[in-house]
């Protein structure tokens, strides 16, 4: 049986305008329309087969085809649907797919790898919420020779910023792949489950030490060595089965 009302964000997550959380925030800021009205209230019930619903004067339409899509971002690219700065984004990449896709999670300018993108607002929901604990490995080079003492605190938590109020990271997993003492430089892999903002970078500040290069490698156990800077492919079944666990 088909169930006909449901939830306004939840909507426009699975019409691919934007994920749950951010379609929350267009709701509250009033950019969204129903039936020629602004609504701004969460929660609001729509019948998506009598109702209009505009975002940005466009009619918003559910999409049945749900595509998830693995992209080896390279640096320089913003991870977002649109950049106000007219920067490049990781849309750019992608241009060949029709869906109108969102980024699940984000990645730093300045930081390559692999990045998932989806117009399943339930899928992009699951992935980052916090309480799914997905991991997330990164290659990092540091300036400087790393220490067992250093990688221990790395591993136990250490205290960051995390917009404006000082935060303990959870326990990571962290081992050294190279110190190379001629050009004074560590490369440690990271494995954490956490999203906070720029979060490898500040665990990698706390203990002085300035991250020359930034890469995530997996999410979860999908790797991306097989793809090429600036390439995508979609998910295999087995790689979304594992990530929605199902």
């Amino acid at each position: 049986m088909i169930k006909i009302e449901e939830r306004l964000q939840k909507f426009l997550a699975e019409s691919g305008v934007a994920s749950r959380r951010k379609s929350e925030e267009l709701i509250k800021s009033g950019k969204i329309k129903l039936n020629g009205k602004i609504v701004t209230e969460l929660g609001t019930k729509i019948n998506p087969e009598k109702d209009v619903i505009e975002y940005n004067g466009n009619v918003i339409k559910k999409q049945n085809n749900k595509v998830y899509i693995l992209l080896n971002k390279p640096i320089g690219y913003v991870t977002t649907v649109k950049d106000q700065f007219n920067r490049d984004t990781v849309m750019d990449l992608i241009k060949g797919v029709k869906e109108k896709v969102v980024p699940v999670g984000r990645l730093d300018m300045y930081t390559s790898g692999a990045i998932l993108l989806s117009n399943d607002g339930e899928f992009v929901n699951k992935i980052t919420h916090p309480k799914n604990e997905i991991e997330k490995t990164y290659n990092v080079t540091l300036v400087g020779e790393i220490t067992n003492n250093e990688i221990q605190k790395l591993k136990s938590g250490v205290e960051i910023d995390n917009n404006g109020e000082r935060y303990i990271t959870s326990k990571a997993k962290v081992k050294i792949l190279k110190i190379d003492k001629e050009k004074n430089i560590s490369r440690v892999q990271i494995t954490i489950h956490e999203g906070k903002n720029r979060e490898i970078r500040k665990m990698c500040e706390s203990i002085n030490k300035k991250v020359l290069a930034l890469h995530r490698t997996k999410i979860g156990d999908i790797d991306i060595k097989d793809l090429r800077l600036g390439s995508w492919r979609y998910l295999v079944q087995e790689e979304l089965k594992w990530l929605t666990k199902e």
